[in-house]
């Protein structure tokens, strides 16, 4: 075989290795950041070191793990490969009030302009399209009616329960249940849960170029502790 003939085949296989593995890498790695779960984070600033009853009003405490968020499923190749993508912003505050086995009030806020996922062009494409949220900066999530846990809050021990509140997203209130685990241990409350989301009932167009498109659903997802406020 001549040189140039090798030198060929070796060039297209160098674009069919490199195009493979660029291929495995933006389209099929599933790297998708861990689904929100209950969170020890006793040693948060400002939490006390124990409290005798859950009782009283909580606030949302900054740590590395708190978080509000979304996940989606991005579709490639004619809608045949899905790939799961998520985002999250550290940014949320908020509060939650308890009494006995009630917890009477909460409301969640979040900034998602601080949205981050994994990829850069994703992070920069829902600022304008989708969620826009240069135009609709803000998440909220406040409760409707009060929560009748099964007891008061035992330390240590989980409770899984549902919430019924109006969440606002992209401008829009909708009512929505969100089933959430939470965890008294003592200086803090862990709150974990998801719900889904159909991008329609908020006025969304979910964003979609020559190369990916998104499902017309996905889920939001939070992950916080709470301190007394």
């Amino acid at each position: 075989m001549q040189k140039s003939a090798k030198y060929a085949l070796v060039a297209v296989a160098l674009v069919i290795l490199v195009g493979g593995a660029g291929f495995y890498w933006f389209v099929l790695r599933d790297d998708a950041p861990p689904r929100a779960s209950l969170q020890t984070n006793s040693s948060v600033a400002g939490a006390p070191s124990d409290k005798a009853s859950a009782d009283g009003t909580w606030k949302v405490a900054p740590a590395d793990n708190v978080f509000v968020g979304y996940r989606v499923n991005e579709l490639f190749a004619g809608e045949t490969i899905k790939k799961e993508a998520a985002g999250h912003t550290p940014a949320v505050e908020g509060t939650l009030t308890i009494s006995g086995s009630t917890i009477s009030a909460a409301e969640i806020n979040a900034d998602v302009s601080r949205l981050k996922s994994d990829r850069a062009a994703r992070d920069s494409q829902i600022k304008t399209r989708g969620l826009q949220t240069n135009t609709f900066p803000q998440a909220t999530f406040k409760l409707t009616k009060p929560i009748t846990l099964p007891s008061a809050p035992v330390k240590g021990q989980s409770v899984e329960f549902t919430a019924a509140g109006e969440l606002t997203l992209h401008g829009q209130t909708k009512t929505v249940d969100v089933p959430l685990k939470a965890q008294w241990d003592g200086g803090t409350i862990s709150v974990a849960g998801s719900a889904p989301v159909v991008f329609s009932d908020y006025g969304m167009d979910p964003p979609t170029n020559g190369i990916v498109s998104v499902d017309d659903h996905g889920e939001f997802e939070l992950q916080l502790t709470f301190i007394p406020a």
